[in-house]
């Protein structure tokens, strides 16, 4: 079974309006309500890719309740950990002519809320695959999934990081099976600028000297490098497409990559499928489905 931890779900609430002006009332054009956060995100993409899997973090409030029900409803299974107090956040993506965001805090989460979740993944065995993705509350310390992992450590888990800065730095000791930073995340690592795919090949080298079983770099319309634990290096490019809609295209990659691998313990098949869900879900209103993903993986090989 593949778990997924949200630290900080939401409900994101988007918005279309028409030429979008401050100072004024403005009118939707559209409207939609999503559960977000990045765990999650890779829950319903694997979901729809065939892959069944149990989202774990932290609700509360009123807002939790429409998160769960709506992460339900995808066909996702759900273990979350209740708070006693707050609510779940909102976040506010507004699409005009430019794309803006206004996200919430999230509740606070104490120790014993904390402790909860710890027990739940001390369940796990080697055979499950645990994904930790996105950013965490202010209440929690950045060393959080550092000691997910050093609880986990004996028991032989493939465990995916899909987060930035200290998150990830912190956890590479630990030897996670697949890391997934973009071009940006891995030039502010190392405090650099990258532009090349020699210098992305040679940092993502650094992360794997550090720890990292499996580097996954993506590079936005460029596609995406692959330094595998085999030593291989694998690259593809990106489909042609316009983007509709950026978020949890990153999160959609992770869900195809691991698809892949499931389906075919091959890391080229895996990397392509990837870029295809990535892809899909940057292309659409909505997360990847199978039906496109395999539509844009026979796309990408002609």
């Amino acid at each position: 079974m593949i778990y997924t931890v949200t630290f900080n779900p939401s409900l994101d609430y988007i918005v279309r309006v028409d030429n979008f002006q401050t100072g004024r009332v403005n009118r939707t054009s559209g409207e939609q309500l999503l559960p977000g956060g990045k765990g999650i995100n890779v829950s319903i993409v694997l979901k729809n890719l065939g892959i069944d899997n149990t989202a774990l973090g932290f609700l509360a409030g009123f807002t939790g309740k429409e998160i769960e029900k709506r992460i339900r409803k995808f066909g996702c299974g759900t273990d979350f950990t209740w708070l006693p107090d707050g609510y779940s956040r909102i976040n506010l993506k507004l699409k005009s002519m430019e794309e803006s965001e206004i996200n919430g805090q999230g509740p606070e989460i104490p120790e014993e809320a904390l402790d909860n979740l710890y027990e739940k993944l001390c369940r796990l065995n080697k055979q499950d695959i645990l994904v930790l993705a996105g950013s965490i509350p202010v209440s929690l310390p950045d060393s959080v999934y550092q000691r997910i992992m050093e609880r986990l450590a004996d028991k032989n888990l493939k465990i995916v990081v899909d987060a930035s800065g200290n998150l990830l730095i912190n956890v590479l000791k630990y030897r996670p099976f697949l890391i997934k930073p973009n071009h940006h995340e891995l030039a502010e690592i190392f405090g650099i600028r990258l532009t090349r795919e020699e210098e992305f090949v040679k940092y993502g080298r650094k992360l794997q000297e550090r720890g990292a079983r499996n580097v996954l770099i993506s590079l936005a319309g460029d596609g995406a490098v692959l330094l595998a634990e085999s030593g291989e290096i694998f690259k593809s490019p990106a489909p042609k497409g316009t983007v509709i809609n950026s978020v949890g295209a990153g999160d959609s990659m992770v869900a195809g990559f691991l698809t892949g691998y499931l389906e075919q313990k091959d890391y080229l098949y895996a990397l392509r499928m990837g870029i295809a869900a990535g892809s899909s879900s940057a292309f659409s209103t909505c997360l990847a489905t199978r039906t496109e993903v395999l539509a844009m993986m026979e796309k990408q090989m002609h």
